[in-house]
């Protein structure tokens, strides 16, 4: 098929665990209106500092200034190296044969800015810039594909079908060959061309659209900033620029209901418990919708206001357990609300020094990814909120994170293999545990802070500082 991008290793690389010292940022930025610092602010590659070889590079490279796109936006103004801080203590976690956090290594395919991941089992899927989605397994480059037009900015897997989010406001719909576990073929376009034409027949389905036009309901009319699964995974939701977010029923990729949810972008939604449906926005808020059944349709009704705050809100996340919604902002903060306290405010976790632009979790973690280039690991203990480690590496802000439990575990110890993807163009691959020694404690408002900022190691030499609210 002609959207099938067949092959093994093909331009993609892989390199062993590699480190780099964490490098920050001195200057504040300026508000983020959405999570995609390239879309508002760059244009152009720039330069960076020169930083002699490159650890993503094969070791007779040639020495070169790496390209930089993001050296000369507000995310990081002014990156200059910090230096080295003195290696980690020995743990006690090691006399106990519990492996720390490590970086194992490095997935490079420079043909674009990394924007959305997705794993399942061994395979992981990533979502560019270039319009390419490539999978990965064995840590090798095992297939891919490719859409005809949009940016790749979210991804979710539905069981055999794939559901990709593109930046010109359409949903692509692909599934593995049944012939070759390598291909995969594109079955549908959100909206389908059937629904596209059925409402187009009634003037009652459509709405005013951006710049005073008039569209179809069921369209999205600006980027897709995420798509999110219902908890019996029978429903997709999709979220846009377009200040709404969407409902489609997976079975017949049929569009059943459109909420105005904010007053501007939405930049992220998850599905959580209870038939509650969470989106954060650019307007500074999160709302809590109550989802109902209505004969073969929905109904979303507005529940609640979390939050309303001045900085965007970039990402939302909800634990395993779905007891904890956590909630990443553009000023660095992360603030949580738990279920049984009837979705009451937690506290906040400060561990960035730049806006948060991605949220995962797993097991008894959460995870950070920022536009300062580093990921804070938290667990969760009792209510009460550690950090484990600050994972550095990257050279550009991390863009989205995607995990799986690992299936090489030792014996009484709860791993779990997290990708990050950043705007460097490459996606790291670490192994986190549940048992690794905590950097930080949590004070007793609920705000966890570093132990001592000048002592805090990183697994590669980073650093973290809080940021103010």
């Amino acid at each position: 098929m002609r959207n099938s991008l067949r092959g093994g290793q093909r331009g993609g690389r892989i390199f062993s665990a590699d480190n780099n010292n964490g490098r920050g940022s001195t200057q504040k930025f300026g508000r983020l209106k959405n999570s995609d610092p390239l879309e508002d602010d760059f244009t152009v590659r720039q330069k960076s500092l020169q930083l002699g070889d490159s650890p993503m590079s094969p070791p007779d490279a040639p020495l070169q200034e790496p390209s930089s796109p993001f050296s000369k936006s507000p995310w990081s103004s002014h990156l200059n190296p910090l230096p080295p801080s003195p290696p980690p203590p020995h743990s006690s976690a090691e006399d106990n044969n519990f492996s720390p956090n490590v970086l194992m290594g490095s997935l490079v395919r420079e043909e674009g800015h990394i924007y959305s991941l997705a794993a399942s089992g061994d395979l992981l899927y990533t979502g560019s810039d270039s319009k390419n989605i490539r999978v990965w397994k064995n840590q090798k480059e095992f297939s891919g594909f490719k859409s005809n037009s949009g940016l790749v900015k979210a991804i979710v897997i539905a069981g055999e079908k794939i559901f990709t989010g593109h930046q010109d406001g359409k949903i692509r719909v692909w599934r593995v060959s049944s012939k070759n576990a390598s291909m995969h073929n594109r079955i549908g376009t959100l909206p389908t061309l059937k629904d596209y034409i059925k409402r187009s027949m009634r003037p009652c389905n459509y709405v005013e659209a951006k710049r005073h036009r008039n569209g179809l309901w069921i369209k999205h009319f600006d980027a897709i900033s995420c798509l999110s699964l219902s908890e019996d995974r029978t429903f997709l939701y999709s979220a846009s620029w377009d200040k709404t977010f969407k409902v489609w029923r997976i079975s017949n990729f049929k569009c059943l209901e459109s909420v105005n949810a904010h007053d501007d972008a939405v930049n992220s939604l998850v599905a959580g418990f209870d038939g509650l449906v969470f989106t954060g926005s650019a307007d500074g808020s999160v709302k809590v919708w109550r989802r109902e059944l209505q004969g073969k349709g929905t109904k979303h009704f507005f529940s609640q206001t979390l939050l309303k705050q001045e900085c965007a809100v970039t990402a939302l996340a909800v634990n395993p357990d779905a007891t904890v919604v956590y909630c990443a902002s553009s000023d660095g903060i992360v603030n949580f609300w738990e279920r049984e306290k009837h979705l009451s405010h937690g506290g906040v976790l400060r561990g960035h020094k730049l806006a948060v632009l991605c949220l995962v979790t797993a097991g008894n973690l959460v995870l950070s990814g920022s536009a300062d280039m580093g990921i804070c690991v938290w667990k969760r203990t009792n209510g009460v909120h550690l950090c484990l480690s600050v994972l550095s590496g990257h050279n550009g802000p991390v863009k989205c994170l995607a995990v799986e439990k690992d299936r090489e575990s030792l014996s009484g110890e709860t791993r779990f293999i997290v990708y990050s993807g950043s705007l460097d163009k490459s996606v790291k691959m670490w192994r986190v545990s549940e048992q690794a020694p905590a950097l930080m404690q949590n004070q007793s408002d609920g705000h966890a802070v570093p132990n001592s900022l000048s002592s805090a190691p990183s697994l590669s030499s980073g650093r973290v500082s809080p940021k103010k609210a």
